[in-house]
């Protein structure tokens, strides 16, 4: 029985889900929502915080800022919590209101950012609010998510060891794309593993990040509006964009049987699929990272009236979503979303 006095101390790190029986391709889906956190962000906010204190750049009086879409902004408030930190956190519009709340609710403070940058995104007026507070005032530390090399470290050591350990003949390996914390430190880490496994790499329509066209992006979690600084794109192996309206219904399929997951994982799971749906190779073993749970996203991906006015009427009438389907029936493949780097 674990006995903790540290939030962030406890991490479920081995638990799967076997997709095929919902999707009727194997998959297995590693779930990593399971902590106080509720997101795979826990992993990389310890490693940044602790490496601040070890580096001397965090004093009593320091004031944690972080420019965050949500997860990593609720992971480093319970991290500032437990610690005796202060922390700020520089979010915008798009930012749901229950990760908010989280936030504010372990003591952390919320700054929302309205206005666009000149990519037709949020990040870089976030970040140069950020660059603001930090000039005015030495107090704040920015552990700077997008620059940090203990982002994609915290994956190489924990990430990827738990997937090798648990699937030794792993294949395919398909990460989705922010930050590219998660997917570096994996693609890393199997880069120099026993044998090879392909990094696959999830996007979502609109993001710059691997060079797509700007669009617009609803749903937080995944995609950049800028190149991510610690993205090397010769560590990954395929690229594959999957639209929001596709994120939506492979979300609504998952909890049509029970599992309720966030919209990065309905965007890798529907990119998986596809890819699946193309390769269909006898024996490949493949799994995927779903980064947290669905609770926080009840007021967009799983509430009706906000995804028919932003999606249209029909996106739920798709026989892909019916919750009530018992038998797996593979979900289509759909051509033109995929590239090598």
């Amino acid at each position: 029985m674990p006995v903790i006095s540290d939030p962030h101390a406890f991490n479920e790190s081995q638990l799967y889900v076997d997709l095929q029986p919902i999707f009727g391709r194997s998959l297995y889906l590693k779930c990593e929502g399971f902590n106080f956190a509720g997101s795979i962000k826990l992993k990389a906010a310890v490693e940044m915080v602790e490496a601040a204190e070890r580096d001397g750049l965090l004093m009593p009086d320091s004031i944690l800022v972080e420019s965050s879409s949500g997860n990593l902004g609720v992971a480093l408030s319970m991290i500032a919590a437990s610690k005796g930190y202060r922390f700020l956190c520089v979010t915008d519009s798009r930012c749901n209101l229950s990760t908010r709340l989280l936030m504010e609710a372990l003591g952390g403070d919320v700054h929302i950012i309205a206005d666009l940058d000149a990519n037709g995104g949020y990040l870089g007026a976030r970040i140069d609010y950020v660059r603001e507070l930090c000039a005015s005032d030495n107090r704040y530390v920015w552990l700077s998510q997008y620059t940090n090399p203990g982002n994609w470290r915290a994956h190489y050591r924990k990430t990827a060891p738990e997937i090798a350990r648990q699937f030794p003949q792993l294949d395919a390996l398909f990460v989705g794309a922010g930050t590219t914390g998660t997917l570096m430190g994996c693609a890393r880490y199997f880069r120099q593993w026993h044998r090879p496994v392909r990094i696959i790499a999830v996007d979502t329509v609109g993001s710059v990040a691997f060079g797509g066209e700007p669009g617009r992006r609803l749903i937080p979690g995944l995609g950049m509006s800028m190149r991510p600084p610690l993205l090397d794109e010769s560590y990954v192996d395929e690229v594959i964009w999957v639209e929001e309206a596709d994120t939506i219904r492979a979300c609504h399929r998952l909890a049509g049987h029970g599992f309720l997951f966030g919209g990065s994982t309905g965007t890798v799971v529907s990119g998986a699929m596809d890819w699946l749906a193309e390769n269909e190779t006898p024996g490949l073993t493949a799994v995927a990272i779903s980064p947290d749970l669905g609770e926080r996203y009840l007021d967009t991906v799983y509430q009706t009236t906000w995804i028919q006015d932003v999606y249209g009427d029909q996106i739920l009438a798709s026989e892909e979503v019916t919750a009530g389907s018992r038998e797996a029936e593979p979900m289509p493949r759909r051509p033109g979303r995929r590239r090598n780097p």
